[in-house]
């Protein structure tokens, strides 16, 4: 049973850096789709929000169903109620219209939000399993940009993620609820102009566990980060990224400490009005610690590409480098590498698709989804005794999100969304006799209607 173990192996997406916002609202992920006009006060702007939801989950403890490990598909019908604030200082569109000359010294923004889950099961006798699910996520960030329109500046920003997330367990102490927590700051140089900019910056990462069975996955991850930008080209520019990272476990555990090393170089511009293209390679490495069990080591290609096209022209390249807009479609590819649960890191290539578009400012839809080749290396039980050789799973994701806008501030919506592991694949949960098996494989469908006020 998924998570049921020592070493969790539901989800290795716990190891990654901002995995949680894969289960916020698109208008939490996103504040281009949830914030409103505003409230002024003063060189602020608030944004608050709440919005109420009705949805149906196919498969809440992600199951198999498929016979081979017991694991019957629970459905359940679910209701969220998410209040939410953002507040930052004055926006460049409210800059602009009040004709403010001088940029900004400082830049300012931060938010937070809750989540309050209910579940009902719409089958009585599934009543015990989804009675103490219900629960509450919790989300909070900050930025601060210092001097950003000068040679020397410098940043600081933050994030709280409470994210609640049962195994395939209807017990709660085997539940994979975890807190992350993640601290950064740096500094930036911009000679020239700001036609060449270099920032060196310090990151740290913290996950916790919240269940007793799972504290000895606790980790702090430190990482050292260097990015750079030339533009060369009034719509073009030279990219560069590297980290240094070090990844401790505070507690007695079978897996391995880490340093991972990444760097990558690329461009990043518009060849047309309509076209923009982001594409970086670079390689990576993850040099785990050797231990009492065997180890496995990433040592590889990484890279990402991506072609976007604008519906409405961009004429220039933002100041921000990113090539963003609300109507838009891109396509893409990723190949990375993360610290994993199961084994030492898994290795994941994902091609995908976004699609997002604003209609009169009143119809909003978005569209993401991909296709995932997600490949592990051989693991070992903490005696050194062979669990599983190295193996690859193809996992799908997609999400749908549309809202009709009844005026400024009040919206009527859906989701939809997919997600699904495909092809069985048995684990060893144990080496002692009665033999037990885990299947990683699962398909789950989500769909939510809501209605969200905001400002």
């Amino acid at each position: 049973m998924k998570l049921r173990l020592i070493i969790p192996t539901m989800l290795t997406l716990g190891s990654l850096s901002l995995s949680a916002s894969a289960q916020q609202q698109p208008w939490l992920a996103d504040r281009r789709y949830g914030e409103g006009i505003g409230i002024r006060s003063g060189a602020l702007e608030f944004h608050p929000g709440i919005a109420g939801e009705v949805g149906y989950d196919s498969n809440y403890f992600q199951r198999a169903g498929d016979g081979q490990t017991s694991e019957r598909v629970i459905p359940a019908l679910r209701f969220r109620l998410t209040p939410s604030i953002s507040l930052s200082t004055l926006s460049e569109q409210r800059r602009a219209a009040e004709g403010r000359g001088a940029p900004p010294k400082l830049n300012f923004r931060a938010g937070a939000a809750l989540g309050l889950n209910a579940l009902v099961a719409t089958d009585s006798a599934n009543s015990d399993a989804l009675g103490k699910q219900s629960h509450i996520d919790a989300t909070g960030n900050f930025s601060l940009d210092i001097l950003p329109q000068a040679p020397w500046g410098a940043d600081l920003y933050g994030q709280y993620q409470r994210m609640v997330e049962a195994s395939n367990s209807p017990d709660t102490a085997s539940a994979w609820d975890r807190d992350l927590v993640v601290l950064g700051a740096g500094v930036v140089w911009r000679p020239g102009g700001g036609l060449f900019d270099w920032r060196l910056g310090y990151e740290l990462q913290y996950n916790y566990f919240e269940r007793e069975a799972y504290q000895n996955l606790n980790n702090a991850q430190h990482a050292v980060k260097t990015r750079g930008r030339w533009r060369f080209l009034p719509r073009t520019a030279f990219l560069y990224d590297a980290s240094l990272g070090f990844i401790g476990y505070s507690g007695a555990t079978t897996q391995a400490n880490s340093q991972p090393v990444r760097a990558r170089l690329g461009l990043n511009g518009l060849i047309t009005n309509h076209f923009a293209v982001l594409a970086m390679a670079g390689w990576g490495a993850s040099f785990y610690e050797t231990s009492a069990r065997p180890t496995s080591n990433f040592d590889s290609l990484i890279a990402q590409g991506e072609l976007k096209w604008f519906i409405l022209p961009q004429p220039t390249m933002p100041s921000d480098g990113a090539t963003v807009g609300l109507s838009s479609i891109a396509l893409g590819y990723t190949r990375d590498f993360q610290n994993s649960y199961l084994g030492d890191y898994y290795q994941r290539d994902r091609g995908y698709l976004g699609f997002s578009y604003f209609l009169g400012g009143q119809v909003l839809l978005s569209l993401n989804g991909g296709v995932a080749r997600v490949g592990y290396p051989p693991s070992y039980f903490a005696n050194g005794t062979a669990r599983f050789g190295a193996f690859a799973q193809t996992r799908v994701d997609g999400t749908l999100f549309g809202e009709y806008r009844l005026s400024d501030s009040i919206g009527i919506n859906t989701t939809l969304s997919y997600d699904a592991a495909l092809g069985d694949r048995l684990i060893p949960t144990r080496t002692a006799a009665p033999q037990a098996y885990d299947n990683l494989k699962f398909s789950r469908f989500e769909a939510y209607l809501g209605v969200r006020w905001f400002m």
